[in-house]
């Protein structure tokens, strides 16, 4: 299969691309597509044949449930049973946007959708080159990131690429994304509203506007083998880079030093090793691939360029890759919620005040 690649421009030539996309998704193609968070793989999510070719084409597990992708708010009701008040409350202020909502399913939508599950997830993305494209296509998407499954999610067509070129109808190209990390995930299922995975949305957002809300137990520790997943991203390892990634979590000093130390060490024994960190501690190491991914500052910076570093290394062959954590502000609980599954959980401590790690 030859994978297309149009641009999403302004005029006739960008009109003609989200007709192409539309087309393709109708016929049960598959669409990678911009979004303001990562790129997704697009296919008719009230199709069990496209929801399969999706899962095929990451090599994605069946019961991990794909996300429906919706252009408006009327385009909800004929998708679930119910709309609870804490939903409305939350897509009145954040919809459209990087929110996701868990919900009970109705009939229309077919189980290879959600994993098998008797709920769907639901998200009205508020990239425009989207709401086009699923407006012409006049069917919601279901849409995961569009990589291999465990591959860092992607932020630019040329990610899209490198993972389904050959996989998938057709890539639209919109650009670098603007956030780069992938929706919160929130189940309003229940008496109260539980994020099953954390995004540009948090926890204090969603009790200031739903009145209540909580982390769901499942994300607060290294996942159990037998648990069946809710949503996206709970239970098999996401995020990775082919290099043994380790997380080092301490003080400034402690960290950059058991850093270098490490990084020393596997460079003396022949390895490529990479070290990720923030603009503020650059100059504490010396080592050829040190990547900055962005400023403590401003910690949207981390967010949008995590996954592009950590392909890059993957792109540079590097073997261990050795990373600071980035816990701190709005953004820190899902920029650590994706490098801790990035790592496998692999943690070391440095010592003099450990940060917390979601």
């Amino acid at each position: 299969m030859e994978t297309e690649i149009w641009q999403v421009t302004e005029g006739e030539a960008g009109r003609r691309a989200i007709a192409r996309a539309a087309e393709i998704l109708r016929r049960g193609g598959l669409v990678a597509f911009p979004t303001e968070t990562v790129y997704g793989l697009g296919g008719n999510g009230l199709d069990p044949q496209a929801a399969a070719r999706i899962y095929a084409a990451k090599g994605r597990p069946s019961d991990n449930p794909l996300i429906l992708h919706i252009a408006s708010r009327e385009e909800l009701a004929p998708l679930v049973q119910e709309i609870p008040p804490a939903a409305q409350r939350l897509m009145e202020a954040y919809w459209p946007g990087p929110l996701t909502l868990i919900f009970r399913k109705s009939k229309v939508v077919p189980y290879e959708t959600t994993g098998g599950l008797d709920t769907v997830a639901v998200r009205f993305p508020s990239h425009p080159a989207a709401q086009a494209m699923i407006r012409a296509a006049g069917l919601p998407v279901a849409a995961p990131s569009a990589n291999l499954s465990g591959r860092p999610s992607p932020t630019t067509a040329q990610h899209v690429a490198e993972d389904m070129n050959g996989r998938i109808e057709m890539i639209l190209d919109g650009g670098p994304v603007e956030i780069g990390l992938e929706s919160t995930i929130i189940d309003v299922t229940g008496e109260i509203p539980l994020i099953l995975r954390p995004g540009a949305i948090s926890l204090e957002q969603l009790r200031r506007t739903a009145g209540a809300g909580d982390w769901d137990p499942a994300i607060l520790g290294k996942p159990d083998e037998n648990l069946r997943p809710k949503a996206p991203g709970m239970k098999y390892r996401h995020y990775a880079p082919q290099a043994e990634l380790t997380i080092v979590t301490g003080l400034p000093e402690a960290v950059a030093a058991k850093i270098g130390a490490l990084a020393a060490e596997k460079q003396r024994e022949g390895f490529r090793v990479g070290i990720l960190c923030p603009e503020e501690s650059r100059e504490r190491y010396d080592a050829a691939l040190v990547k900055t991914v962005g400023t403590r500052a401003h910690e949207e910076t981390i967010a949008h360029n995590l996954y592009r570093c950590l392909r890059e290394f993957d792109q540079e062959k590097a073997e261990f890759v050795y990373s600071e954590a980035f816990a701190d502000g709005p953004l820190g609980e899902a920029i650590m919620n994706r490098l801790v599954k990035a790592a496998g959980y692999r943690i070391l401590p440095a010592g003099g005040g450990d940060e917390k790690i979601p």
